[in-house]
């Protein structure tokens, strides 16, 4: 199953948001992570620009925090998604890519429990060697150096991810509580000036993470200067095996009820308006065609690979019982060749009776004729054109039987029941026909 999200084109035309829709595609068709949605499809309707998306029906993080009991998370839970966000922020910097949205809106749960980064609506990728700038994120979550307007390259997400520790341990973010009523102008003077409080709820550890991730100047910060490598090495992460769990192998410390739905309830989401005064005309047609892509590669690939619609093509080509070795396999099989009607006639059992003629010149076999008795037929005679010392030309040699091919008696006649099998060919008799010519008696 995969969960659909729907752009419409007349809201997109109206806030001029063509180029961070294109944009969060494009970066999703970058990303394959275990930690980040994974986009498979981008089509497009006649209303709507669709995303297929992989499906995350645990709920975000947001709601999970102030909804659920008690605002915030025990420790143990908060640092198990931190860890998965720590490996999620080091994919996407390996594709030189700043997320700066980070937020508990945008962490989402699937049915296992297991979280995934999403919306890379604001991210950027970060030419190798440079530096970019701009404005932009979420109130209360911004770094210092992005609302200064700096230069930067990962420092935001760091920051970002040092919000969300202290958010899911606290129950509300470093700078601004929960639902609290105050200017955007405030909350950024709060995140250049203040320094963030901590409860009894933090451990030495999590406040030692919080304090090195929320370090205002970014040249001091932890992960700024050797990555995900330096955060991973915080003791708070003394129990997290990282190999494990970028290989899926460690079990979530929470597990979604398949039968709960972990959002608000529907009357309390408000429905959007009808855009009115936008048209599509033909000049949008450029941008639809960018994004409109069909599949992303690599996640249909792993679709075909899990859906394993492969093996109902492969069952006819191989044997279930063959084994074939490291070599054949790399291969592919031989088709046969097609056999002729003389092949099929006598693999029946057509061929009752086989007599022949034998000589015996200085050691070698002459053959000099066949006996057939064909269904109905009363006999057929063909000469061979075998000579001493070579029994492989002799028609007999298309028998493979060597009992048949040993001396007799000079002029006795020999006659044995042969049962026709593989052995003998279309080909093998097309030659027997153009050097024996038949003789009907």
């Amino acid at each position: 199953m995969y969960a659909c999200k729907k752009l419409e084109k007349k809201r997109i035309k109206k806030r001029k948001g063509e180029a961070m829709a294109l944009n969060e595609k494009r970066m999703l068709e970058k990303v394959h992570s275990r930690f980040v949605v994974s986009l498979s499809y981008a089509y497009e309707t006649k209303d709507s620009l669709c995303l297929v998306l992989t499906i995350m029906n645990g709920g975000d993080l947001k709601f999970h925090i102030h909804n659920l009991g008690n605002p915030g998370f025990d420790e143990q839970r908060a640092i198990f998604y931190a860890a998965e966000l720590c490996c999620g922020l080091e994919d996407l910097q390996k594709e030189r890519i700043v997320y700066r949205d980070l937020k508990p809106e945008n962490i989402l749960l699937d049915d296992r429990g297991h979280i995934r980064i999403s919306d890379l609506g604001l991210a950027m990728e970060i030419p190798e060697g440079e530096t970019i700038r701009g404005r932009v994120g979420t109130v209360g979550y911004m770094a210092p150096e992005v609302i200064n307007n700096e230069n930067y390259t990962f420092s935001p997400d760091w920051w970002g991810l040092g919000c969300l520790i202290y958010e899911m341990i606290q129950g509300h973010s470093p700078f601004r509580k929960f639902k609290e009523k105050v200017k955007r102008e405030e909350v950024e003077r709060r995140v250049k000036k203040d320094t963030e409080e901590y409860s009894k709820k933090f451990s030495e550890d999590s406040k030692s993470i919080c304090k090195m991730l929320l370090t205002k100047n970014p040249k001091h910060r932890l992960g700024c200067k050797a990555g995900a490598v330096e955060v991973k090495g915080h003791p708070v992460f003394k129990d997290i095996n990282f190999k494990r769990l970028e290989a899926n192998m460690l079990d979530p410390p929470f597990c979604p009820d398949p039968q709960a739905i972990y959002c608000k309830d529907i009357l309390d989401i408000e429905q959007f308006s009808t855009v009115k005064g936008v048209y599509l005309d033909t000049n949008d047609d450029t941008f639809y065609g960018q994004f409109a892509t069909g599949c992303v590669s690599i996640p249909w690939q792993n679709e075909m690979i899990e859906s394993g619609c492969f093996n109902d093509i492969n069952k006819d080509e191989f044997d279930e019982n063959t084994v074939l070795n490291q070599e054949e396999k790399m291969h592919y099989q031989v088709p046969k060749k097609k056999r002729g009607f003389f092949y099929r006639l006598l693999r029946r059992g057509a061929l009752k009776t086989l007599g022949y003629q034998c000589g015996h010149r200085g050691g070698g076999v002459l053959c000099t004729s066949f006996l057939l008795d064909l269904h109905g037929v009363k006999g057929a005679g063909l000469q061979s054109s075998g000579r001493e010392g070579r029994p492989g030309v002799s028609p007999l040699s298309c028998f493979s039987l060597s009992e048949l091919s040993r001396p007799g008696p000079e002029g006795s006649i020999l006659t044995d029941t042969v049962n026709l099998g593989k052995d003998f060919t279309s080909w093998d008799f097309d030659v027997l026909l153009c050097h024996c010519p038949p003789l009907w008696l």
